[in-house]
């Protein structure tokens, strides 16, 4: 008796994320799915480490598959880090340790839903079981219902066939990159790489197209398509000029750089994905997210134009208006605080709270406006070098005295107001806030970018910095925007790396980085995959965090004690639990609901701030945080990307980013962020939402709960901390990450740190890896002058 239908086995729609879904299957080398059983007992046993597809034993449910569509579990989360599933999902409860939570269509359904490409419903599509027999999963079977068999592992939809032509025939014998799997299945065609995590690449080598990427099938690109350059389809070398641990946006801004500068030039990424915490993944079928980070503006404006990012496919969607803050009042309707780029609408909409608010505003802006131009150019070249001004050779004296530049202009440009400036860099947010503004919504709004990321409270000290930091940004010569990128943040990451690659670097997935491999001189000379590999290159530069660089790649006989204990002693706190919602409508807010025919208004491209009625909520929230539980009350910041771009999800359906603290990395007690911790906090952010959005969870179809440690987990971020480290002063500029090595440089020569943790910080800026490519540029042409 042949598989009756697992969905695995059974995503033969195309456009609903069948192949990401199915190429979840992959992450470990294990048995072939669709292997008939020929026992005739039904579902057979299945050591953990290895999947069976068997039998559905009611209408909706796998007995053996990681998903119980009837009962309403997915669990993928376990696949990031290589663990095996448990045997079985019971109702409501999923072993993985991301929370992926589907729900049950036994639930009633509110309203209809509307038909995405393809004839299914974004609902229809989360259950294609059906009560009668599924045919069995042979080759022939498969082929019939339009499935090509592959690798052993899952089965993908077939390429569609060309207008008078046949459907493309398999072609045996064609093997993918990397060892075939050890156990052949009986229906297997082509050969693949135990860890692929994508087999598009096996059915358009089984249709007789050309291969496009070379590294496990895994860098996938916009909206499923792979990336597609040459050097992507290079193999591994023994040796280049220089060598990119983690492929985050930095590290392919730093790779970049390097490769149009002549050096040959490696970037090594852990996951399957490129773009560090800049990607697009499909974790629920059909709905694309920006996992963790979600908005651009910081980005470097030189980045766009040296790289030819439009060129190679980056679009950036601006957003206008582009903040809105409903309110909570016993009133009908609340009140809400939309702010744009058009004054006199922003200052419409604050009069209502305050006229002298709406009057103090513009003036406000130019104020901040001031500041950013003046610092503006720090962000572009390395800090000065305090120790090497008295103590430094020749070089490093001129060095140092050429980074004083700029900072000697920030002063002379702020000129007598310098004193005020300095309080907006050191002071509470609240005491800057209140300064200019008496409407508490008004001043809870602003604060939250002030906070944002940050386990601080309006009132903590210093908590001013992180509200610049958000306000320096630009799209478009906008200065202060911010949007969404077409087709998820991985877009950006893609397009970065297409420019890497068309000037000739190598982009390589799923090659982890045990260490950093030095020679008798205690120089940086490559790098020792995880599985032995040694890759030999004159410098390194590592997109990983100071705490991963420093104490886990680097051999610590090499590094000061003194260098290493700051490295410990970074504050990586972090109040932030990322939650990504797939939903089946528009959420409806009281202070501003939906059209009639459900299209989005113009409030639901804005960043969302709820819980924002005054600043004594953000604090409030800070304060449970601190004594280790989660806020009750947490403060929100809720996205709709796909309300400008609606091809992140099915029609009709969107995709909803919810950026939220405070949580705590540790909880109070000892106990775990295990899935009834994850599931209670997430249900405290939706009775929330429903306050504000009535409706909003019956609309939720699933979700991902991301907190400080999965964070950590999956996108190596310390703590969970999204900068790679507090944006303190004490951690910025001549500090970030240690005083004396903050231009890049490390106690290792050879061996450049070019991720956040370096000046200038966090946020999707990409200005660390290009100021560390130009200071590693610098260092490798002057040792070959003097060789």
């Amino acid at each position: 008796m042949g598989c009756t239908g697992c969905k695995l086995c059974l995503r033969a729609a195309p456009g609903h994320g069948g192949a990401e879904l199915g190429s979840q299957h992959a992450a470990e080398p294990r048995q072939p799915m669709c292997s008939p059983d020929t026992s005739g007992v039904g579902a057979r046993a299945s050591p953990l480490g290895r999947h069976w597809c068997s039998p559905c034993t009611a209408p909706g449910l796998c007995s053996r598959c990681p998903m119980q569509l009837g009962l309403g579990t997915v669990g993928l989360g376990a696949l990031d880090r290589g663990r095996a599933f448990a045997p079985s999902c019971q109702a409501g409860i999923c072993p993985a340790e991301h929370k992926l939570w589907v729900r049950s269509q036994a639930q009633p359904q509110a309203a209809p839903f509307p038909a995405a490409p393809g004839g299914l419903s974004c609902r229809q599509d989360l259950a294609l079981h059906t009560a009668s027999p599924q045919p069995p999963c042979t080759p022939q079977a498969m082929l019939g219902r339009g499935l090509v068999p592959c690798c052993g592992h899952h089965v993908l939809p077939s390429l569609p066939a060309s207008p008078g032509t046949q459907r493309p025939a398999l072609r045996q014998g064609v093997p993918c990159p990397g060892p075939p799997v050890p156990s052949p299945c009986p229906v297997r065609s082509v050969a693949v790489e135990a860890k692929s995590r994508s087999c598009r690449h096996c059915v358009e080598m089984a249709a007789g197209l050309p291969a496009r990427l070379g590294t496990g099938c895994a860098a996938r690109g916009l909206r499923g398509r792979r990336l597609a350059h040459s050097g992507a389809a290079a193999r591994l070398q023994q040796e280049y000029d220089a060598v990119v641990i983690g492929a985050g946006h930095n590290g392919l801004v730093a790779a970049a750089y390097l490769q149009r500068a002549g050096l040959r030039t490696a970037v090594l990424e852990k996951r399957h994905v490129l773009g560090g915490a800049a990607v697009t993944e499909e974790i629920v079928p059909g709905f694309k997210f920006s996992r963790a980070s979600y908005l651009l503006s910081l980005l470097r404006p030189q980045i766009y134009s040296e790289l030819e990012l439009q060129r190679h496919g980056l679009r950036v969607l601006p957003r206008d208006p582009y903040s809105f803050t409903p309110l909570l009042e016993d009133r009908s309707p609340p009140r809400s605080l939309l702010l744009g780029h058009d004054m006199t609408q922003t200052q419409w909409q604050i009069a209502q709270f305050s006229q002298k608010d709406a009057q103090a505003y513009p003036e406000y802006e130019a104020f901040m406006g001031r500041l950013v131009a003046a610092i503006d150019p720090l962000l572009d070249t390395p800090p000065v070098d305090t120790a090497a001004l008295g103590q430094g050779s020749l070089l490093q004296r001129l060095r140092s005295l050429r980074a004083l530049q700029p900072l000697l202009r920030a002063g002379l440009a702020l000129g007598r107001q310098l004193p005020r400036y300095y309080e907006v860099l050191t002071a509470p947010i609240s005491k800057i806030l209140d300064h200019w503004f008496e409407s508490e919504p008004l001043k809870a709004t602003l604060a939250t970018d002030a906070v944002i990321g940050a386990m601080s409270s309006p009132h903590s000290p210093g908590s001013g910095y992180v509200l610049l930091h958000h306000v320096m940004g630009e799209l478009e010569g906008r200065r202060g925007a911010w949007g969404y990128v077409a087709g998820g943040m991985g877009a950006l990451s893609q397009a970065i790396a297409r420019a890497a690659a068309s000037w000739g670097a190598h982009i390589f997935t799923e090659k982890a980085v045990s260490r950093v491999l030095l020679g008798r001189d205690g120089q940086a000379q490559g790098v020792v995959l995880r599985d032995g590999t040694e890759v030999r290159s004159k410098v390194v530069l590592s997109n990983a965090s100071p705490q991963i660089t420093f104490l886990e790649l680097t051999p610590q006989e090499q590094l000061p004690e003194d260098f290493t204990r700051r490295i410990r002693h970074l504050d990586t706190r972090s109040p932030v639990t990322k939650i990504n919602v797939a939903v089946d409508r528009l959420p409806s807010f009281l202070a501003a609901p939906n059209a009639r025919d459900g299209q989005p208004l113009p409030h639901h491209q804005c960043s969302i701030h709820l819980n924002c009625e005054g600043t004594h909520l953000l604090h409030q929230a800070y304060t449970e945080a601190a004594g280790g539980h989660p806020s009750s009350r947490p403060m929100i910041e809720l996205c709709i990307p796909s309300a400008l771009d609606p091809g992140l999800a099915p029609r009709g359906c969107h995709v909803v980013s919810l950026f939220t603290q405070y949580t705590p990395y540790q909880l109070a007690g000892g106990q775990p962020w295990d899935e009834q911790a994850r599931d209670a906090y997430a249900d405290t952010v939706f009775d929330c939402i429903e306050a504000y959005a009535p409706g909003f969870k019956a609309s939720i179809i699933g979700r991902d709960i991301l907190t400080p440690p999965d964070l950590e987990r999956v996108f190596g971020l310390p703590g969970g901390n999204i900068f790679h480290g507090g944006m303190s002063l004490d951690q910025l500029y001549f500090a970030r990450p240690a005083p004396s090595y903050s231009g890049y440089r490390t106690p290792v020569p050879g061996l450049y740190l070019c991720g956040s943790g370096a000046h200038p910080g966090g946020g999707v800026m990409g200005a660390a890896g290009r100021n560390a490519a130009r200071v590693a540029l610098g260092d490798f042409k002057h040792l070959r002058q003097q060789r």
